[in-house]
């Protein structure tokens, strides 16, 4: 999964790509002659109005806030992201556990086969010996056995203990071939998820790298300054929450928030499920999972479990609450327009007012 980005704060060096530029630079450029007095004069006015673009260079530096709503978009486009590789990555392992299952099966019938092939290789054996082999097993050992039961013309010959034999291996043998047939569609859509999840993947990394240029472009004291303001808001989330005392949707839903709650300060880091870092659906669905009950891996498939709720206002403690029109983002209502959830890169699990995203839809589990 991809890291989590550096928080601002720890800018990362770009000290290889400056001194190739330079080299490059140096390289291309003969040295000057030793200019005359008239030339002086030129150079020492262009080297003033280089000196003027320089500075107003410097005063058009990125501005903190506007970086940081740069930053702050990114992530969620990141976050998306990532809740589509969690569902690529949840449909993968599902499927390697189908195609195993069904690879396992498929080895255990071909061994039965065999063995009821070895069976009927025994009763001819014991005709053989007897000096009569029926015609209808010399047919079947044969070099094409696996046709054998298509020519019906032969079934008469076939009484006893040998019909049920045959009848044995050939239901084996159908059973085989769907199993392997289906086991063949389950590895081409395996092929398929993974290269969805290796996209999803590249587009995380790709939104963090521009996070991180961004971040990159301010001077250490505004990183600082940034990496200050999350933790304040961290440290106020939870010295100043007030929850009210509005009792809760449902007892799992109490048992789920109980659970969030003792992950408050727990940091972000995307695809992430716990027990010490989260995704914004890594941390409900650990949540729930401590009040026993299951839920989908992703936000998207969450908001399809329990009694959907429509109004913000009607919401209690320990519903579910999603957000944004894809629904890429959920956390569990904590009271009083509160809820608790992992909001981003940089940040840690923390209470955050209901009304701070577009507000979709709760669900009460």
């Amino acid at each position: 999964m991809a890291k989590v980005p550096p928080v601002p704060g720890r800018p990362q060096a770009t000290v290889g790509r400056l001194e190739e530029e330079e080299l490059a630079f140096v390289a291309s450029h003969r040295r000057p002659k030793q200019p005359n007095r008239a030339r002086v004069t030129v150079f020492t006015a262009t080297a003033a109005a280089a000196v003027a673009i320089s500075t107003q260079s410097a005063h058009a530096a990125p501005d903190k806030d506007d970086v940081k709503r740069q930053v702050d978009s990114l992530y969620e486009d990141a976050e998306r992201a990532t809740e589509k590789y969690n569902g690529a990555k949840e449909r993968q392992d599902k499927l390697e556990e189908d195609v195993e299952e069904l690879q396992d099966k498929a080895a255990r019938g071909q061994q039965e086969l065999n063995d009821l092939r070895d069976g009927l290789g025994s009763l001819a054996n014991a005709q053989y010996r007897s000096g009569s082999i029926d015609p209808s097993v010399q047919l079947f050992l044969s070099a094409d056995p696996d046709t054998y039961l298509d020519k019906a013309s032969t079934m008469d010959r076939v009484s006893g203990k040998q019909a049920e034999s045959l009848e044995r291996i050939a239901d084996k043998q159908r059973s085989l071939a769907q199993q392997r047939q289906e086991a063949g569609e389950k590895l081409k859509d395996l092929a398929e998820t993974r290269k969805e999840l290796g996209a999803q993947k590249k587009k995380v990394q790709d939104k963090l790298g521009k996070a991180r240029s961004l971040l990159n472009q301010l001077t250490a004291a505004e990183q600082a300054a940034l990496a200050e303001e999350e933790q304040r808001a961290s440290r106020e989330s939870e010295e100043r929450v007030d929850l009210g005392d509005l009792p809760p949707g449902s007892s799992h839903g109490a048992a789920a928030l109980s659970a969030a709650q003792s992950k408050l300060g727990a940091p972000y880091v995307y695809g992430a499920t716990g027990p010490s870092s989260f995704d914004c659906s890594g941390l409900t669905g650990w949540a729930f999972s401590q009040a026993g009950v299951s839920l989908p891996r992703i936000s998207q498939d969450q908001a399809n479990v329990g009694t959907r709720i429509s109004s913000a206002s009607a919401l209690q403690p320990g519903d579910l609450v999603f957000f944004y029109s894809d629904l890429h983002h959920v956390g569990i209502y904590a009271g009083n327009g509160q809820i608790i959830h992992a909001p981003k890169p940089g940040a840690v699990v923390r209470y955050e007012s209901v009304g701070n995203m577009p507000f979709m839809w709760g669900a009460r589990v």
